[in-house]
């Protein structure tokens, strides 16, 4: 019976471990995992495993991807003069959700926080320069949160791709200040991108 009780309990700590999943949250996760039939939770636990083994960041954009390139690179039908600089893959599939925007992306993997000790070096601000140096875009979109963090990103983007003959714009702010791509809606997303901005 202790070893039933160390079991959940390890179960109940690794969902606590998740953002946004409080103690009660975990209890209630862990207890739900516990009544799956053995098929559903087998099948729960191959598809964390699938992600975690398969999946790693596209050698172009950086987004997720299952081989060297993602789907977005590798499609032909994309837009590949416009190319839309976010900070996260979750930021990613909340404009691809909107489904108004056919060009590329560049996942940063995170943003610019001097207070966490995040600096441009350990981004992939790089390999984003050394792209739009090779390739033939017009339009660079910065879609950044609108937060300090996210427009101190963007201006030392904009600062590195200086002197470059690309249109820079922001997404426009009716995205809400200090907000996260990720919580807006499909219709404030794609309103955001229909009204860029020009930088």
């Amino acid at each position: 019976m202790a070893e039933a009780r160390g079991a959940i309990a390890k179960l109940v700590e690794a969902f606590a471990d998740l953002p946004g999943i409080g103690r009660k949250s975990a209890e209630r996760l862990a207890y739900h995992v516990l009544r799956m039939p053995i098929g559903k939770a087998v099948a729960f636990a191959q598809a964390i495993r699938a992600v975690k083994e398969n999946l790693r960041p596209c050698k172009i954009c950086f987004n997720l991807a299952e081989g060297e390139q993602c789907d977005i690179c590798l499609n032909p039908r994309r837009n590949q003069t416009i190319l839309c600089i976010v900070e996260q893959v979750r930021d990613l599939l909340a404009l691809e959700q909107a489904g108004s925007y056919q060009g590329l992306y560049h996942v940063l993997q995170g943003r610019i926080s001097p207070l966490e000790g995040i600096d441009a070096g350990k981004l992939t601000i790089d390999a984003l320069v050394e792209r739009v140096n090779r390739g033939a875009f017009h339009e660079v979109i910065m879609g950044t949160n609108p937060n300090v963090e996210g427009d101190a990103t963007a201006l030392v983007i904009t600062q590195r791709l200086a002197g470059l003959p690309i249109n820079f714009t922001r997404l426009a702010r009716g995205l809400t200040v200090g907000g996260a791509l990720e919580h807006a809606n499909q219709e404030m997303l794609a309103a955001a991108l229909s009204g860029r901005q020009k930088l």
